[in-house]
């Protein structure tokens, strides 16, 4: 089993930078995607970067150019940093992993962003 612990976010100012991290633990070793979504109130969840294996990142569209995924591949880490954060960036965030060796998919609790001025 899985687990994922999040870290970071919190309140930015329109414009600003916050870093969210992930680390996965437990049976960790078919575990061959990890991402972060997001949800807004009101909204559905959105992908907004994921990694399968050690290749490269994708990026949802709303993000792109303005945020960067990096991590550990062989630690299932994966951080996202948030440049030029915009109040449409409000929403929670999780970190999530998929383990091809389960077919198991998991979720972290969740993290949440702000960005208001």
């Amino acid at each position: 089993q899985v687990q994922l612990l999040e870290s970071g976010g919190g309140e930015a100012q329109p414009g600003g930078s916050l870093t969210l991290s992930c680390a996965a633990t437990g049976d960790i070793s078919t575990t061959n995607i990890m991402a972060w979504y997001r949800q807004a109130p009101g909204k559905q969840r959105e992908l907004v970067a994921h990694v399968f294996g050690g290749g490269t990142p994708k990026y949802g569209e709303p993000v792109k150019g303005r945020f960067t995924v990096s991590g550990d591949n062989g630690k299932k880490t994966l951080a996202l940093q948030m440049n030029n954060l915009k109040p449409e960036d409000t929403a929670v965030y999780f970190c999530y992993s998929f383990s091809s060796g389960t077919s198991r998919a998991t979720w972290g609790q969740g993290i949440q962003v702000t960005v208001s001025s």
